[in-house]
């Protein structure tokens, strides 16, 4: 009755300043939700008539959790028709939760949360960013375990010291593709110019999973464990200036486009490999977050070459499985004899066939 207002934790009973029992709860509360609902304007001068305002709204895409949808997304959406007159977002990606190894969520009660600075402290924010992104499908749940950030770890480790090694053996200043391609530089530019295409795509698509594992598989595999591999004998060989000039090129050209395409995903080592790096035609961005972004070229489609190539790779990883399942080890050379369709292809590549698959000579036979 006497108009004061008590705040309690406990039922209140009866008034602490005057002592009556005549009291009613507060019957106008807003929960905590409402505020937020009133985000995508309110930040940024509303009621006032803001150039931010006018610039930033409405926004483009929303990312949040499907557990919040009613208690945000949909009071945003009211309050800002109510307010705005036009939606705030044209686009709401929803993601799963993040549980624990157990597939528990996290929580407070359970003492089962992850604090990410201390797995940024462990691993780095580039590993812990990238498995995030990965293995999983837009809108469901993931189980977070350090085997998986270590995974990445793994993964950034590969990038590298492979960026190092091709770093060390660059006398280029100038980026830019070299004038005669060899089969293996067709092939992998060509397999780079598809993940530009499916990359770029899968990220319009807000389709993160998979654009992260195409760019795992592209660097790992591919460029790596191959590509790398491949060039190794033109790096070494100085005598062939055109020869060692085009392995540079082609290795420099790939690496920067594909940190590129990486970048979103990995932000901090991709920006130290790349600045590192020369060039291409000209750029002068002063960060890959400013570069202009890979397109896919027509003319760098090279779909013979990688029908060659792969059946060189096939055939190469058939010789390395007999030889392992013989336990022949990689001192001892074999004499490698081909028939077939494809019996001029495996001649032509002969000095790559001696070296990956420890052959010794490289023969055609009749079938």
């Amino acid at each position: 009755d006497c108009g004061h207002v008590t705040v309690s934790r406990d039922d209140v009973q009866q008034c602490e300043a005057c002592g009556g029992k005549h009291i009613r709860q507060e019957e106008d509360v807003l929960d905590t939700w409402f505020s937020s609902g009133l985000w995508p304007f309110s930040t940024m001068g509303w009621p006032e008539k803001t150039p931010e305002l006018d610039y930033f709204y409405p926004t483009d895409v929303l990312v949040t959790g499907y557990d919040i949808i009613f208690f945000w997304v949909a009071r945003m959406v009211c309050m800002a028709m109510a307010e705005m007159g036009e939606i705030p977002f044209h686009t709401v990606y929803i993601h799963g939760l993040i549980r624990d190894a157990q597939g528990r969520k996290m929580s407070k009660s359970l003492g089962n949360g992850i604090d990410p600075l201390e797995i940024v402290e462990k691993y780095g924010a580039d590993a812990l960013r990238f498995t995030l992104c990965t293995g999983n499908s837009p809108g469901n749940d993931s189980r977070f375990s350090d085997e998986k950030v270590s995974a990445s770890r793994n993964f950034c480790n590969k990038i590298w010291n492979a960026s190092r090694y091709v770093q060390m053996n660059l006398t280029i200043e100038q980026g830019g593709l070299p004038e005669r391609l060899t089969l293996e530089d067709k092939w992998i530019l060509s397999r780079y110019n598809t993940l530009v295409k499916e990359v770029t795509e899968n990220l319009d698509k807000f389709e993160l999973g998979v654009a992260a594992d195409k760019l795992y598989s592209f660097i790992w595999d591919l460029y790596c464990d191959w590509y790398i591999e491949l060039t190794k004998p033109r790096l070494q060989n100085r005598e062939d200036d055109q020869a060692h000039e085009g392995a540079q090129r082609v290795l420099a050209y790939v690496l920067s486009g594909v940190m590129q395409l990486l970048h979103p995903f990995m932000p901090f080592i991709t920006e130290t490999i790349w600045q590192a790096l020369p060039r291409q035609n000209g750029e002068e961005a002063v960060s890959v977050s400013r570069s202009r972004w890979p397109e896919y070229k027509e003319e760098l489609r090279f779909e013979q070459e990688e029908r060659q190539m792969d059946k060189l790779m096939e055939a190469i990883r058939a010789i390395r499985n007999r030889r392992s399942e013989m336990n022949v080890p990689p001192s001892k050379k074999a004499k490698l004899m081909f028939a077939g369709e494809n019996t001029q292809l495996f001649l032509d590549a002969a000095p790559l066939l001696e070296r990956l698959a420890y052959g010794s000579q490289v023969t055609a036979v009749e079938p």
